[in-house]
C-alpha cells in the first residue's frame, strides 16, 4: 500500500512546532519547584493569562481540546436521548464528546464562504431534544455569533464554542471563545500556540466553575481543599483526570508570553500566500479563503478550494514530487460509519461534501522560511492538471 506516513521526511513539512526561547527554561523551573504534576505554578500562570487576555470568567487547562469538550458535555448534563447540533465539517471530537454522554448528533451544513456552520439552517434543526449547539470557528474565522445566539438564547439552548482554531480571533471586536457559556481551546502541535498536546476549557457562565473544577480533579473537591475552603477533600461527583503536567504548562506559558511574535510571523506568511496565489487562483478556477470584514482572524491556516477532487489529488502529488507536504482536511462526519449509525446519509450536507473533496491545506507554521514558502508558491503556480 502506497501510504504517506505522518513522519515521512519532506523538505517542506506541513507543520513544524515553533519555540520562542523560554520553553526549556520554564520546564526546568517547573521541575526545580518540586511540583511537576498538574495545577502547579505555571498552570496557574496560564489560567490567569487566558482569563486576562481572552476575557473569560475562568480558564482551566486540560490535556487536550477533546477533554475540554468532554468536560463541557458533562457540565451541560448531556444524557441519553438528548440531541445536539454540530457541523458535519469538523474534527470528530466536536461530536464524540457529546456522543459519549449518549446524545445523538444532528449534523448541520456549512456556508460555502467561511466554511462555518450555516446559521440560516439552524432554526429548523432545533427540536425539543436539542440540548446544545456546538459551533466550530473554522480556520479561526468567527461564526455568525449574533444570529446563532439570537436563535439559541430565547430557547435556553447552551452554545459551546469549539475554538480549537480560533485563539486570538475576534467577531465584531469580541474575542472568540467568549460568546458561548463554554468554549474550548487546543494547544496541539498544529496550533498557533502549542505545548505538543494540550487544551483548555473556557467558562463564561460562572454557574459552571465550581463543578468544572471538581470534574477535572477526578470528581473530588481537591481544588477547594488547596484554597483552604475545606479541611479535607473527598469524592463528590463523577470526573476524571484532565490535568496536564506543570511541565507542559511551563512550555505553554512561554508560548503565550511570546504570542505577539508568533502571530506576527504567521500573519506575514498568510498574507504572502494570499497575495501571491491570487492570480493563479483566478486562472485555475480555485478559491482563496474568505475573511468577512467584521471578523479578525488569528492566521491559523491557509487553504485552497480547488475546482475538483481530481485537481486536488493531482496537486497533492505534484507538491509531493517537490518534497512539499500538503494535506486535505475533514471528511464529512455525516457520511462516516458512525454518522450513518445515527441516521445521517450522503446528501444531508451537500456543501460539506463538496468542500471536503476540494479543500487543500498548505504548509503553515511560524518558522516557515521565506525561501521555502516561495518554493511552495512556485510549485503551485507551476502545476498543470493536464
Amino acid at each position: 500500500m502506497n501510504r504517506i506516513s505522518k513522519y515521512q521526511s519532506y523538505q517542506i513539512p506541513f507543520n513544524r512546532p515553533s519555540t520562542t526561547g523560554n520553553e526549556l527554561k520554564y520546564i526546568s523551573e517547573a521541575l526545580a519547584s518540586g511540583h511537576a504534576s498538574g495545577d502547579g505554578r505555571f498552570t496557574q500562570k496560564c489560567h490567569k493569562w487566558l482569563e486576562d487576555n481572552i476575557g473569560t470568567q475562568k480558564a482551566l487547562l486540560t490535556t487536550s481540546c477533546t477533554h475540554a469538550l468532554e468536560l463541557a458535555a458533562i457540565l451541560l448534563n448531556i444524557k441519553s436521548g438528548d440531541e445536539f447540533i454540530v457541523p458535519s465539517f469538523t474534527f470528530v471530537s466536536s461530536a464524540n464528546a457529546f456522543v459519549l454522554r449518549g446524545a445523538r448528533p444532528v449534523f448541520i451544513d456549512i456556508r460555502p464562504d467561511t466554511l462555518n456552520l450555516d446559521e440560516n439552517l439552524l432554526f429548523d434543526l432545533i427540536s425539543p431534544r436539542t440540548k446544545a449547539i456546538v459551533v466550530v470557528h473554522y480556520a479561526g474565522i468567527g461564526c455568525e455569533m449574533d444570529s446563532i445566539m439570537e436563535i439559541a438564547l430565547p430557547k435556553g439552548i447552551p452554545v459551546v464554542e469549539d475554538n480549537a482554531h480560533g485563539l486570538f480571533g475576534k467577531y465584531k471586536g469580541k474575542n472568540l471563545g467568549t460568546f458561548g457559556c463554554l468554549a474550548t481551546q487546543s494547544f496541539h502541535e498544529t496550533k498557533n500556540i502549542t505545548c505538543g498536546e494540550g487544551g483548555a476549557l473556557l467558562i463564561n457562565d460562572p454557574q459552571y466553575i465550581e463543578r468544572a473544577e471538581i470534574l477535572r480533579e477526578k470528581g473530588t473537591n481537591r481544588s477547594r481543599f488547596f484554597r483552604g475552603e475545606v479541611d479535607k477533600y473527598t469524592w463528590v461527583d463523577i470526573g476524571s483526570s484532565y490535568l496536564p503536567s506543570d511541565m507542559l504548562a511551563a512550555f505553554l506559558f512561554a508560548q503565550l508570553e511570546a504570542h505577539a511574535q508568533l502571530q506576527s510571523k504567521r500573519k506575514k506568511i498568510w498574507e504572502k500566500y494570499h497575495t501571491n496565489l491570487k492570480q493563479w487562483a483566478q486562472g485555475s478556477g480555485s478559491i482563496l479563503p474568505t475573511i468577512p470584514d467584521h471578523v479578525e482572524q488569528p492566521y491559523h491556516m491557509y487553504y485552497l478550494l480547488l475546482p475538483s477532487l481530481t485537481f486536488r489529488q493531482g496537486l497533492i502529488a505534484h507538491l509531493k514530487e517537490r518534497s512539499i507536504l500538503s494535506v486535505f482536511h475533514y471528511l464529512p462526519l455525516h457520511t462516516s460509519e458512525m454518522g450513518k449509525r445515527f441516521g445521517a446519509k450522503p446528501g444531508d450536507c451537500p456543501v460539506t461534501e463538496n468542500i471536503s473533496d476540494r479543500l487543500l491545506r498548505l504548509p503553515f507554521y511560524a518558522d516557515l522560511e521565506p525561501d521555502d514558502q516561495d518554493k511552495v508558491i512556485q510549485a503551485i503556480i507551476d502545476y498543470n492538471r493536464d
